[in-house]
């Protein structure tokens, strides 16, 4: 938690010595570093290991692996796109223990 605040702190005084603070904190492209997802255009901060720092990526299309929403705003693997479903482990246990990854299908689609 102490981290996090640290990185919030610097974020914030570097967005406010930029004359244009937009972009640099929120509406964030992809590959450039995040705390939280809110700040990604595609609404995900994924990090490849808990080492690593996070990034904006893409959301998972159709047939790609995924998580479900997590209240943490980070992910191992992106939420599915719109009008897609993650079909994964949706259990308390997989939230905390960051498992509950699954596979994205089409919503309106039969499982095969």
């Amino acid at each position: 938690m102490e981290k996090v605040l640290v990185l919030l702190l610097i974020a914030l005084t570097v967005a406010h010595a930029a004359p244009d603070p937009r972009g640099i904190l929120i509406n964030l492209d992809e590959g450039e570093l995040c705390v939280n997802s809110a700040q990604c255009k595609s609404q995900c901060c994924h990090r490849t290991s808990g080492l690593s720092l996070a990034r904006c990526a893409h959301k998972a299309r159709e047939n790609s692996e995924c998580s479900v929403e997590s209240l943490y705003g980070v992910y191992y693997k992106c939420p599915c796109e719109r009008g897609l479903t993650c079909d994964a482990d949706k259990t308390i246990v997989g939230a905390i223990t960051n498992t509950n990854f699954g596979l994205c299908l089409d919503a309106g689609g039969s499982k095969q």
